[in-house]
């Protein structure tokens, strides 16, 4: 009898671990919520800032491309920074801000405390990808509101995959950076230097039509620019087939592999020490 209803407890004990992992995850995205807001700062330059740049460049210019068929800029222009957006939110703030706690020693002495670094780790992306996608909804709103950019219903799940796939990429990828931050003084400097380059040949800012073939292969190779064709795919007007970019979403999951096996090998160094 004691073990049949110990059998029978199984099922219920299982779900209430799920339920304490899920509380858990949820307690630490909140706490990363709150941590991130409250540094005005780093709020601007990870949310606001994208933003911003959106208002300006939009507003400055409002020709059309000839080379995507007469499409007006502001179209091409905010899937771009949308996707700049998501690599500064997720990569150079989660790159600089593990870079400050390893320095300060809070990654150490996280082993001395209830929380598992699985649940940490959790809580850290979730947070960056909920503000990626409050982030992408706003600059939706903005373009829709403001500047006549209207997006199709169906294109909408091409669009949340991409962000979304999008966030855990570069998320991971900013982990693995921290190996090669010396301290978290050069976190910022390292992080721009990664992502400032290939963000001006990955056509972000404007396409790059008339860009040498040796040039846009490189773009092609790193998940920035596979990022931003992922959602210029969705929004592109004169594009009446499918909305989802499969060859630049597969190039983006083989970062996001990539990416967490290089995480991977920091938290077990970390760990180690």
């Amino acid at each position: 009898m004691n073990a049949l209803s110990q059998t029978l407890d199984r099922p219920a004990a299982a779900q209430r671990g799920w339920r304490a992992d899920l509380a858990l995850i949820g307690w630490q995205v909140a706490y990363e919520q709150r941590a991130f807001w409250r540094n005005r700062t780093r709020a601007f330059f990870s949310f606001g800032m994208p933003i911003m740049l959106l208002l300006i460049f939009a507003s400055l210019n409002n020709g059309k491309i000839e080379q995507l068929h007469d499409i007006k800029y502001v179209v091409f222009f905010l899937p771009g920074i949308m996707a700049y957006g998501i690599v500064i939110t997720q990569f150079v703030n989660m790159a600089g801000g593990l870079a400050i706690q390893r320095d300060n020693g809070l990654l150490k002495r996280m082993r001395g405390t209830p929380l598992p670094g699985w649940a940490y780790v959790t809580g850290r992306v979730g947070s960056t990808a909920l503000t990626s996608v409050m982030m992408a909804v706003v600059m939706l709103v903005i373009g829709e509101a403001f500047y006549g950019v209207h997006l199709r219903a169906e294109a909408l799940p091409a669009i949340a995959i991409a962000v979304l796939l999008g966030s855990a990429t570069f998320a991971a990828l900013g982990m693995a950076a921290v190996s090669i931050i010396p301290n978290a003084e050069a976190a910022p400097v390292v992080a721009n230097v990664l992502i400032l380059p290939l963000s001006f040949i990955s056509g972000i800012w404007y396409p790059m039509t008339d860009a040498p073939s040796w040039l846009l292969d490189i773009a092609k190779a790193f998940p920035i620019q596979r990022l931003a064709d992922s959602l210029q795919t969705a929004f592109d007007p004169v594009n009446h087939g499918s909305t989802f970019a499969g060859n630049d979403l597969l190039i983006l999951a083989i970062w996001l592999v990539v990416g967490v096996r290089l995480a991977m090998k920091f938290w077990r160094r970390e760990s180690a020490l």
